[in-house]
């Protein structure tokens, strides 16, 4: 049995307690359903209480349950792949990050050597997204989000990795590479 740290937060934000979660999970049959039919009556059952976000909490809910019963391991997504985030606040704000994110980049020599096609950026007024598939096949999204006071948070993800082992490696890679950017002139 896998355990997940989210449980906690889960605990709070749904006013359920995980026992009272699993109670729910059995009276549904959850251990027979794929996740898509998991999450929709996780959904559906947190709609109801009027819970901000409920799509995101069925889905935390769900995976924290997959989990829990050794279907899913920690940053493993429905389709088999894993998924790795990187994030850290910084003192710029949305625009002026993602723009300091673009040129460093386009400048840093494991970012560019990474890409397969140039990335695309979009956004709108809650995040800005740098997208891009990678050489091996996998995705990154370095994404710029507001946090207080003007400033904004960058979080790296990379998903489609095949293995934990990958995953590891990413995670570092990306941390490093987070790093290194927030060290330079630019993200100051």
């Amino acid at each position: 049995m896998a355990t997940n740290a989210r449980i906690k937060p889960i605990e709070t934000a749904t006013g359920r307690s995980w026992d009272g979660w699993l109670t729910f999970m059995a009276g549904i049959g959850a251990e027979d359903l794929c996740h898509r039919a998991i999450a929709a009556k996780v959904h559906k059952e947190l709609d109801a209480t009027g819970i901000d976000s409920p799509g995101w909490w069925a889905q935390s809910v769900t995976v924290a349950y997959e989990q829990y019963i050794g279907r899913r391991r920690p940053g493993e997504r429905a389709d088999g792949t894993f998924e790795v985030s990187v994030s850290r606040s910084t003192r710029l704000g949305m625009a002026a990050l993602m723009d300091a994110w673009t040129g460093f980049a386009a400048a840093d020599p494991y970012t560019a050597g990474l890409l397969a096609a140039p990335p695309r950026v979009s956004g709108t007024e809650r995040r800005i997204t740098w997208r891009v598939k990678t050489l091996d096949g996998t995705a990154v999204a370095v994404t710029s989000e507001p946090k207080p006071n003007g400033k904004a948070a960058l979080v790296a993800t990379a998903t489609g990795l095949p293995s934990p082992e990958s995953a590891d490696a990413a995670r570092q890679s990306w941390t490093d590479t987070v790093t290194r950017f927030l060290d330079s002139a630019a993200a100051r």
